[in-house]
């Protein structure tokens, strides 16, 4: 059954008794998410290099790891859930980018289409390396509008979803996702502002 055939009150419910240190809701949760995070982590490695030793599969299970590992972890909902998740799925694959790239520094500015339409295409190593890059530099400036990158562009969640998130409005989500893309564009083409 996937997580979106579950009605998301039950997944809530089993992270909250979770994170409340019930071990069991751990053992009910997990075939209720797996599907999602392995949908999660086939849009994340759609467009990796070729020749990739990491797997979805493997991506799935290091990621969850690291999530049944947090301590503490509070957490508000399924969609909170699933973009913590798409956050460690992120880190992991950048990590391993930068670990490959890092024998090969240099290069030019990248070009990276974040278009509106997300169809959850996370790009290759140095254009992942340089995204991660401007993203890290765009969370000091405004955290909020990295957030919403990074929900909708690694978590593939929709407007609505963000916007639970994130406690705002859908409005302020989609302010933030024009304004977000426009910096990182230019921040990525290595552009300077008039």
């Amino acid at each position: 059954m996937s997580a979106d055939a579950v009605p998301a009150s039950q997944v809530t419910r089993l992270l909250r008794r979770w994170a409340g240190g019930e071990n069991a809701a751990l053992e009910e949760l997990t075939p209720l998410v797996y599907g999602e995070l392995r949908h999660i982590a086939k849009r994340q490695m759609r467009h990796q290099a070729v020749g990739l030793t990491l797997q979805a599969t493997g991506l799935v299970n290091e990621a969850y790891l690291h999530l049944v590992e947090a301590p503490g972890t509070s957490w508000q909902d399924r969609a909170h859930f699933f973009a913590v998740a798409a956050q460690v799925m992120r880190r992991i694959l950048v990590d391993r980018a930068r670990s490959r790239a890092s024998a090969k520094r240099g290069g030019n500015a990248v070009h990276l289409d974040l278009n509106q339409s997300i169809d959850g295409a996370v790009p290759r190593g140095r254009e992942l390396i340089a995204l991660d890059d401007a993203l890290e530099a765009l969370g000091r400036l405004d955290p909020r509008k990295a957030k919403v990158i990074e929900l909708r562009f690694f978590g593939g969640l929709s407007v609505e979803e963000a916007a639970v998130v994130l406690k705002i409005s859908p409005q302020s989500v989609m302010r933030d996702w024009s304004l977000a893309r426009a910096w990182l564009t230019r921040e990525m083409s290595g552009e300077t502002p008039r």
